[in-house]
């Protein structure tokens, strides 16, 4: 009966988390799939504690209470733009999970083996499943937690690094130590050594070794990838903690693990393809940590950045007729979504004909800018993505750039030494005028001179973008 009640449980909790993935894809159905999601968890987590081998009651409410306690307070308290680091972090102690839950499998292997076939008979819970394995299970199980923990503690230190670079803490650069790739290489062939060396021993060292390994790894390959990757590399880390997750379903003998972890692993992976492929990059060499890089200098940038105020934009924007929006993270760091919001009223209002064009990896998260509209309660249906807009920008009077940087950059086009050369990029400058909200002359996150700020019909509308949005508002008529 028990068995029973949990399988159906985690059937229909399966389903949910599969309409919730689903439902995510369109920001219409985006609300009612967080649902789906949260309804699967619960009835996963309620499952798991009434069924086959439950204990530790009061154990698992004071963590499941305390758990739930720090989600609603980061919940509550962390701003949007710092969304990306959060879901890094989240994604840490996933891998460090999988870790923890892989030694402990080991453990509980080794007191199993060691005990005689009556002490065997009366075991419970995740004992007793280790209990009726056979030698080659036991093997297979072997496998399955050195993956699980290779896995996790990858995820661990290559998600910690990237809240550094994400949060500001560590270096947006790509750097790597002396050797490079090849140290990669070693550390990865000496994991694999390792497995051979706990297939036929069953001890802890080769476990303990291949953590040292993979923890380097995860640090070594996210430091070898530059800010211009981190969307990539955040979409990346989620897969790798779906695999994870998978791997200790696996050893666990948990078949929700197993489909969830199935689930996140294989969207993440086919998102971080789609990015790459928006950017023009090798997924095979963002996943190995920067493989390859230009063949030459950069292009010098020649001119200069010309300046304007509120008025001149305003006096722009109200003899336009067509105007595109190109949002971006500085966007997001104004908190000026709002303010935004309100333009497009005005200019919409009036007649005027208002999209916004969303490059695929705009942001520093999949997805962010979209959210960010949304939430600013902006019209989905005016929410444009590059390959549906990029066209109508030669026939558009005003481009407004807010924040961006690389996805609006020529020198993409331009320039084949270019750090971003090939990538595909809103070409915003065939529009009549660009004005470009940027607080300073600054390169932007990914350190990446833009000659787009130097164009003759480009005009720097200098400053925090709310504050000049606040500005620009009470002067559109």
């Amino acid at each position: 009966m028990e068995y029973g009640f949990t399988t159906a449980a985690y059937v229909v909790a399966a389903v949910l988390f599969i309409l919730s993935l689903g439902g995510l894809s369109g920001q219409e159905s985006a609300k009612r799939a967080v649902w789906y999601g949260i309804a699967g968890m619960a009835l996963a987590v309620v499952a798991t504690l009434i069924g086959p081998g439950a204990g530790f009651w009061l154990l698992s409410l004071i963590l499941i209470a305390a758990g739930g306690a720090i989600g609603y307070q980061l919940a509550t308290r962390v701003q949007m733009t710092q969304m990306p680091e959060l879901v890094a972090a989240m994604h840490s102690l996933v891998g460090l999970a999988a870790v923890f839950v892989g030694y402990n499998a080991h453990i509980e292997l080794g007191n199993v083996l060691a005990m005689d076939e009556v002490a065997r008979a009366s075991t419970e819970g995740f004992a007793a499943l280790l209990a009726k394995k056979d030698g080659v299970e036991i093997a297979i199980l072997r496998v399955e937690l050195v993956l699980g923990i290779f896995i996790g503690a990858v995820t661990f230190t290559g998600s910690v690094i990237a809240y550094g670079k994400l949060a500001g803490r560590v270096s947006s650069a790509a750097t790597k130590l002396p050797g490079g790739h090849m140290l990669n290489a070693a550390a990865a062939a000496l994991s694999l050594l390792c497995l051979i060396w706990y297939f036929n021993t069953g001890g802890f060292l080769p476990l303990f070794v291949l953590t040292l390994a993979a923890l380097f790894i995860g640090y070594h390959l996210i430091m070898g990838i530059g800010g211009a990757d981190m969307p990539v590399v955040v979409s990346m880390l989620n897969s790798y903690s779906g695999w994870a997750a998978a791997a200790i379903g696996f050893s666990l003998g948990n078949d929700l693990l197993i489909v969830v972890g199935a689930l996140v692993g294989s969207s993440g992976a086919i998102l971080s393809y789609i990015m790459c492929k928006a950017m023009n990059r090798s997924f095979v060499s963002v996943i190995l940590g920067g493989f390859g890089g230009t063949s030459g200098p950069a292009m010098e940038v020649e001119g200069e950045q010309v300046a304007i105020e509120a008025d001149g934009v305003a006096q722009a924007l109200n003899e336009a007729d067509s105007v595109i929006i190109i949002p971006g993270y500085g966007m997001a760091v104004a908190q000026a979504q709002g303010a935004v919001s309100e333009l497009v009223k005005k200019l919409r209002a009036r007649g005027k004909n208002v999209r916004f064009a969303i490059h695929p990896v705009a942001g520093r998260l999949p997805g962010h800018m979209n959210v960010l509209l949304a939430e600013a309660k902006v019209p989905y249906d005016i929410v444009m993505e590059m390959d549906e807009i990029n066209d109508d920008f030669p026939n558009t009077d005003v481009a407004i750039v807010i924040g961006s940087n690389d996805i609006v950059n020529p020198a993409a086009q331009e320039d084949p030494n270019s750090p971003i050369a090939g990538m595909p990029v809103l070409e915003c400058w065939k529009a009549k005028t660009v004005f470009v909200s940027k607080r300073g002359q600054g390169t932007g996150y990914s350190g990446i001179e833009n000659p787009l700020f130097f164009k003759e019909n480009t005009r720097m509308f200098y400053g925090d973008a709310k504050a000049s949005l606040d500005k620009l508002l009470p002067l559109i008529d």
